[in-house]
């Protein structure tokens, strides 16, 4: 006689992985576009007294930081990382977005000296979602995986 309360394998595990995979990816989706605007507000502003890799440079370490808890509250809640495992692996990936996003600006300016802040704006909106969509791979692997 078969056990009431035993769930076959494969419907007991595919479903809440499924579940799971669509709560995170919906939750980072919302982080990462208010990160994103976050990110060129933050610039729009900075830009108005600082060179351009200065502003990137303080804007992406306020929304990193930021982004990093609101993801690790929010989109990976329940996974049991240290806060600092992930708030150092944030920094890997700041780094690999500044290098991503300052190397964009830099272009711009090398190919347009007299481009405006919006067009350096529309250069690092593209960049910042790229690495948004590495970082998501990242913490989800590595720094926040489900054992």
């Amino acid at each position: 006689m078969r056990n009431p309360r035993a769930q076959p394998a494969a419907a007991g595990s595919a479903r809440p992985g499924r579940a799971t995979l669509t709560r995170e990816v919906g939750w980072f989706v919302v982080i990462g576009a208010a990160s994103t605007v976050a990110q060129g507000l933050s610039y729009w502003v900075l830009r108005h007294w600082w060179p351009p890799l200065s502003a990137d440079f303080v804007s992406l370490v306020v929304v990193t930081v930021l982004n990093t808890e609101a993801n690790r509250r929010l989109t990976f809640r329940g996974s049991g990382a240290p806060v600092l495992r992930t708030h150092l692996a944030a920094g890997g990936l700041f780094a690999l977005a500044y290098l991503v996003t300052s190397g964009a600006v830099l272009l711009l300016r090398h190919l347009r000296p007299t481009a405006s802040t919006a067009a350096e704006i529309a250069v690092l909106v593209p960049g910042f979602a790229l690495v948004t969509v590495v970082r998501f791979t990242v913490l989800r692997l590595l720094v926040f995986r489900r054992r």
